[in-house]
């Protein structure tokens, strides 16, 4: 099913004349989305060893907004995420920003993140500074937001390496990547509204 049936339904769909945010509704069904299912997608590492997953979810908000979320590195919301102890703003000079984060999965232990900003295409790049304290080999990615037609799309793209990667990729149930990702994005589909009435 190439491009031709997705121009075909978008065909019939224009045709029928159905408002804007029923179509894109419709396409984020062809593509398997919804307004609040992510999706995940495993990737083959960039590296010769670890693992990588691409997730795609919707915000009931405009890109603008869900761009301040997610930038606004010095605050407290993001503690009613029950992944996350401890979060703090490190440092910023300029597009770039460091922070530092404790989760409750790895008690005591400081992740030290380095996103650079790309605000005028609402991407983001980050990078785990300190992989070897977090028991990692690597671990980056990126963020990107686009606006739609009932919200923002969201597509997060990471790559990373540590002992057990395997497993937590493949475990079905809670504490496995799926579930850490899925309870990640509605975490976000939920908070962000709520950010945006503060």
């Amino acid at each position: 099913m190439g491009f031709g049936f997705y121009g075909f339904v978008a065909g019939i769909i224009f045709a029928c004349g159905v408002s804007p945010l029923e179509r894109a509704r419709a396409d984020s069904a062809i593509e398997g989305l919804s307004n609040d299912k992510p999706v995940i997608t495993r990737l083959k590492p960039e590296r010769e060893k670890g693992r990588g997953y691409k997730l795609v979810y919707y915000v009931d908000a405009p890109v603008e907004l869900v761009w301040k979320f997610k930038t606004d590195f010095d605050n407290r919301f993001v503690l009613s995420n029950r992944y996350i102890d401890a979060h703090r703003l490190a440092g910023r000079n300029g597009n770039e920003a460091v922070t530092e984060t404790i989760y409750s999965k790895k008690p005591g232990t400081v992740f030290k993140w380095k996103s650079t900003l790309f605000a005028e295409q609402h991407f983001l790049e980050y990078v785990l500074l300190n992989p070897g304290e977090c028991g990692q080999e690597y671990h980056y990615g990126s963020i990107r937001l686009e606006a739609a037609d009932f919200g923002t799309r969201v597509t997060q793209v990471a790559y990373f390496d540590f002992f057990g990667v395997s497993l937590w990729v493949s475990y079905p149930f809670a504490g496995g990547m799926s579930h850490f990702l899925q309870y990640t994005a509605r975490w976000e589909q939920k908070t962000v509204p709520e950010y945006g009435n503060e």
